[in-house]
């Protein structure tokens, strides 16, 4: 039997990527990439020169099974996202649990994760929380929120630069725009920021400041 490494890459600065994960990105058999132009940007920039196949939410039904069959074999495969660690808002889940009915052993490498420094640098407590990651776009969102509304533990949402307004007004709909709020943006990148208030504050600024980039929204929770 091989062995199924997700291997986390960086979110921003390529140094936050581990020794761990380069030495298994150069010994393994064959790289699972979710864009395989993304990915190989960062093995270029550190020698790398695997094979890579491509591996996302709209192929992994139909090419798991395959890969199974080379985890079997005993072959040595990584799989990794654009950024981040697979499996977290990312593709990943369908074929570790392929992987592990197989009984093929699937090993899960720590490293960078968006929204951990997101919430850790917050100022919300971090010791209970609850990770949400992408709203339904439309059908169920309304539904979801509603469903948070009581919810006493610090949330986490991730979003899209050009939807962050919108989602701003609709939690204040929710949770009232005095609920506080840190918008973190660009990660571990040149231009990193957080942007911490009020629901109605942090909605005006980015009113003002368009938002680029990576978004991570971290709530405060109700009160108890």
């Amino acid at each position: 039997m091989g062995i199924l490494y997700l291997v986390p890459t960086p979110v921003g600065n390529l140094e936050d990527i581990t020794l761990r994960a380069l030495r298994i990105l150069k010994e393994a058999d064959l790289i699972l990439a979710e864009d395989t132009r993304t990915t190989g940007i960062l093995l270029k920039h550190f020698e790398i020169h695997n094979h890579l196949l491509s591996h996302h939410k709209y192929n992994e039904h139909g090419t798991s099974a395959g890969i199974v069959e080379r985890l079997k074999a005993g072959q040595t495969i990584a799989l990794v996202s654009d950024a981040g660690t697979p499996g977290i808002s990312d593709p990943g889940f369908f074929l570790v649990r392929e992987a592990v009915a197989a009984g093929v052993e699937v090993q899960c490498l720590p490293g960078p994760t968006a929204f951990v420094p997101a919430l850790v640098a917050s100022g919300f407590p971090s010791d209970r929380f609850c990770f949400e990651g992408f709203l339904p776009q439309k059908k169920g969102r309304q539904t979801r929120l509603n469903a948070l509304s009581t919810e006493t533990r610090t949330m986490i949402f991730y979003e899209s630069p050009y939807r962050l307004v919108k989602t701003l007004r609709q939690l204040a709909e929710v949770f009232g725009s005095e609920r506080r709020v840190c918008v973190a943006r660009e990660i571990s990148k040149v231009h990193e920021e957080c942007v911490r208030g009020s629901l109605e504050e942090v909605c005006a600024h980015f009113d003002e400041q368009p938002p680029k980039g990576e978004i991570v929204i971290v709530l405060e929770g109700c009160e108890k």
